[in-house]
């Protein structure tokens, strides 16, 4: 175990951490307008209808892989499903999703390059998170595809490496040792992964701190067409809906 990896494996993880929490505060306090994704839709929406769900959902999925593949054991999926079996799923569901998700990005990229005022609204900070997001996700897929073999051609199990080393940052003991013996496909995903996360709090990415659940609980919002009126009755008074500073006498109610 080299300082190389001390740092990579034992020090950067927590300064990262520390950047996101003490980054996502400054912003909240300091930037609450700046909390957006900075929207869009405007510009532009046919693209934009195709890539963002294709991109959002395709996230949520790799997100998804990511936490059942980190923190549970393999012990305990080895109780229900063999290895085999976990690798083909982890395999197929992980080459779909990264795939869906690459796709999704490279679409909202391409729109944001091709649509005029998207481009013009797009800053320096924006670009840089679309290479990291981008580079995040690409290397995810190497890993997935051939991060499974060392490069002396032995097997490599993710889960007997970076979970182990995940997992004990969690309890502040980190097992740097299994980290460093994972292959470079992981080593550099992760990496980027690290810089993705502390970039968060300074970019639209934030956003995602903020989900919406309150819409999945508020009431639905009624909208009420307005019914045609004959011309006769155009000039109807109806009690309550006078305009705003018509005089007392015009009111017909004195």
């Amino acid at each position: 175990m080299n300082a190389l990896d001390i740092v990579l494996w034992g020090v950067v993880p927590y300064l990262v951490a520390l950047t996101l929490i003490a980054g996502l505060v400054w912003r909240y306090r300091y930037d609450q307008f700046g909390w957006t994704t900075r929207s869009s839709q405007l510009y532009e929406s046919k693209l934009l209808r195709i890539a963002s769900p294709l991109f959002h959902f395709g996230l949520l999925m790799v997100l998804g892989g990511h936490l059942l593949g980190l923190l549970v054991p393999k012990a305990w999926t080895d109780l229900v499903i063999s290895q085999e079996t976990y690798h083909l799923i982890a395999l197929s569901a992980g080459t779909l999703a990264g795939v869906a998700t690459l796709v999704g990005i490279a679409l909202l990229i391409y729109r944001r390059r091709t649509t005029g005022p998207v481009f013009l609204a797009t800053t320096r900070n924006d670009k840089l998170m679309y290479v990291i997001l981008a580079a995040a996700i690409v290397f995810g897929l190497i890993a997935t595809l051939t991060g499974d073999h060392t490069p002396t051609g032995e097997h490599h199990n993710y889960r007997e490496t970076v979970s182990i080393w995940f997992r004990s940052l969690l309890v502040f003991q980190p097992d740097i040792q299994a980290m460093a013996a994972a292959t470079w496909q992981f080593k550099v995903h992760i990496l980027i992964g690290l810089t993705l996360f502390a970039l968060v709090p300074f970019s639209r990415l934030v956003h995602a701190f903020t989900v919406p659940l309150h819409y999945l609980f508020r009431p639905y919002v009624v909208y009420r067409s307005r019914d045609a009126v004959p011309p006769a009755a155009s000039h109807t008074r109806v009690r309550g809906w006078d305009p705003v500073g018509t005089r007392d006498r015009d009111r017909g109610d004195r």
